[in-house]
């Protein structure tokens, strides 16, 4: 390991000066102030990456469901350096330059239906809070202000700035920042696996069923103050939960029906995480709205959009109208030139039919680890599965609050790192492990998860 990888600019163990002045998100600082030393990655090269010590490590999560076409793509840093050299910053604000144009143009071009005027962000968590503003700006342009809730569904994440935490269905990442936005309300998920029992058989009845429970939150609140239902394609949090058949049909009648805007948050989903460039494709379903980021440049720089059915925008173009809402870095130009260089290499690359033909050798892979008790289901789509954990197959049985802390903490997470996976073991929900490789992975990086996990897994069960 050289000294430059080992010490900052000041000489100080990068270790130590993470403990001392790093606030990492989401993150418990105790182990690190009681002495455990602070993982550092300084590399990545395809679906690897390495730690300061040197250590490679499998990379199954991509970052953060975001790194879909691989680290150390040199091209995608010689795009922003050429964007940079030639403008490195200009706002949206009555202006416009030519990446945030050319990308808009491409995005738009991708979407369904009229899904054609693109809002740039910088994340998944403002393209969701842009989203819910403009359904309420909407509704009042039309003469429907009454129009202003939201419903979304039970565990389901949504984002963490103010607004984009209220639409979130977890109640513990929501206590400490209460009182958060009124006006949001849940509806139950498509967790197949934890179905009622009558319909756990029968997947198009259970898709009918959690559909129509959305409907009837709108018409207890009363259609008349619900501006938007929000639903990702595979629900993320509780671990993947992709939607029954014909869920999103249902649903789209819906929303239809009581005049509510549907939203497809696809933060995570987007761009070849499921298979299609935009997922609501994979389920054939057209929105109003599409929240995404991630995917979108593969986390090589910062950029959210919102891309809106040409219906959305139409009130806004009236004579001193204004959508009184935007940011900084929104459409920041070095991003889009990145996003346009990144979804060159999904077409140069077919990265979209690349997902579509291993897929199911995905899963199958996967699915070997159900032959371990401690396993109770495989679920997901596209790259992108939940494991979920149980105390007994045949019951389903779940483990209680502390049990979970010390699985999933005490012991998989540690373990999962030493074994060399990089992937996600979490509580939101039922215990899961959750798994999202980078795009460019096939067969022998799903043997090379399967079996790490299977090793661990092995373990955590007899420790039960």
């Amino acid at each position: 390991m050289s000294s430059l990888l080992a010490k900052t600019p000041r000489g100080t163990d990068r270790s130590v000066a993470a403990r001392e002045h790093l606030w990492m998100h989401f993150t418990r600082h105790a182990p690190f102030d009681a002495g455990e030393e602070v993982p550092v990655i300084v590399r990545g090269e395809g679906a690897r990456i390495w730690d300061q010590h040197g250590r490679e490590y499998l990379d199954g999560l991509a970052g953060l469901f975001t790194v879909q076409v691989g680290h150390g793509r040199t091209e995608l840093a010689e795009a922003a350096a050429r964007q940079a050299s030639t403008l490195g910053f200009f706002p949206l604000w009555s202006y416009a330059h030519p990446a945030a144009i050319d990308l808009a143009e491409r995005l738009a071009h991708e979407a369904p239906g009229d899904l054609d005027r693109v809002f740039f962000t910088g994340s998944g968590s403002e393209a969701v809070e842009t989203a819910w503003k403009l359904a309420k700006a909407y509704f009042k342009r039309i003469g429907k202000p009454g129009k202003h809730k939201v419903v979304s569904r039970s565990i389901a994440y949504h984002g963490t700035t103010h607004g984009a935490l209220s639409i979130t269905g977890i109640p513990g990442v929501k206590a400490d920042f209460e009182p958060l936005v009124p006006g949001t309300f849940r509806a139950p998920n498509t967790n197949s696996y934890r179905a009622p029992e009558h319909l756990r058989e029968d997947p198009k009845a259970f898709g009918r069923w959690a559909a129509d429970r959305v409907g009837e939150a709108i018409e207890f609140e009363g259609p008349d103050t619900v501006a938007a239902v929000f639903v990702e394609p595979v629900q993320n949090a509780g671990g993947c939960f992709p939607p029954p058949p014909g869920y999103f049909e249902r649903l789209r009648e819906i929303c239809d029906e009581l005049d509510v805007l549907l939203v497809s948050d696809e933060t995570i989903c987007a761009f070849g995480r499921i298979g299609e460039l935009f997922a609501c494709k994979d389920f054939d379903f057209v929105p109003d709205i599409i929240t995404c980021a991630k995917g979108l440049t593969s986390g090589y720089s910062p950029l959210g959009a919102v891309i809106a059915s040409q219906r959305l925008f139409e009130p806004f173009r009236a004579p001193g109208e204004v959508f009184a809402h935007g940011y900084t870095f929104g459409g920041h130009p070095v991003s889009a030139a990145v996003a346009m260089a990144n979804l060159d290499i999904f077409e140069r690359e077919g990265l979209v039919q690349h997902v579509h033909e291993n897929a199911p050798l995905f899963r199958r892979a996967l699915e070997r680890l159900l032959d371990l008790p401690i396993v109770g289901d495989v679920r997901g789509a596209g790259f992108f599965y939940g494991i979920e954990l149980v105390k007994d197959q045949a019951t389903r049985e779940t483990f209680d609050e502390a049990e979970s802390e010390r699985l999933l903490r005490g012991f998989l997470s540690p373990a999962l790192w030493e074994a060399g996976l990089y992937c996600r073991a979490d509580d939101r929900g039922d215990p899961v492990i959750q798994l999202a490789p980078p795009l460019v992975v096939g067969p022998p990086e799903f043997d090379d998860i399967e079996q790490r996990l299977r090793s661990v897994l092995v373990e955590a069960g007899r420790l039960l």
